[in-house]
């Protein structure tokens, strides 16, 4: 057993600046679970084109808000207790709110290795 807190993950090159927000990575390839747990912001009034191609992901809002947008158009509004799930490795839109963060709690599997980032110059999205 192991108890890590966000402070202590800043500390290290698995506190990730992506861009549009942060990710704290959590738990990690390293830690043996099998999984990922991220805790997420998603800066307001930012938009970010991504594509997971090596890991699934479920998002859990715990708060602000923001929107998802699937690559037909389709956009969800995220608030506090929503959870979305790119399950067939989606491409999409992921915003922050026109007035606060929104803040996730992000599951990937597999396990991302702790220190990716993404690329968000490119016309096609970020992905890893």
């Amino acid at each position: 057993m192991f108890v890590r807190n966000l402070h202590d993950v800043e500390l290290t090159d698995h506190f990730v600046e992506w861009g549009n927000g942060t990710s704290h990575r959590l738990l990690t390839e390293n830690d043996g679970m099998g999984f990922t747990v991220c805790h997420t912001i998603v800066r307001a009034n930012t938009v970010s084109l991504l594509q997971y191609q090596n890991h699934l992901e479920a998002c859990y809002c715990i708060g602000g808000e923001g929107e998802v947008e699937d690559m037909a158009g389709r956009v969800f509004s995220i608030r506090k207790g929503d959870i979305y799930v790119l399950d067939k490795h989606d491409q999409h839109y992921l915003r922050g709110g026109r007035e606060e963060d929104l803040v996730l709690v992000s599951i990937f599997n597999p396990p991302l290795k702790g220190t990716e980032r993404h690329v968000l110059d490119h016309g096609s999205g970020s992905t890893y």
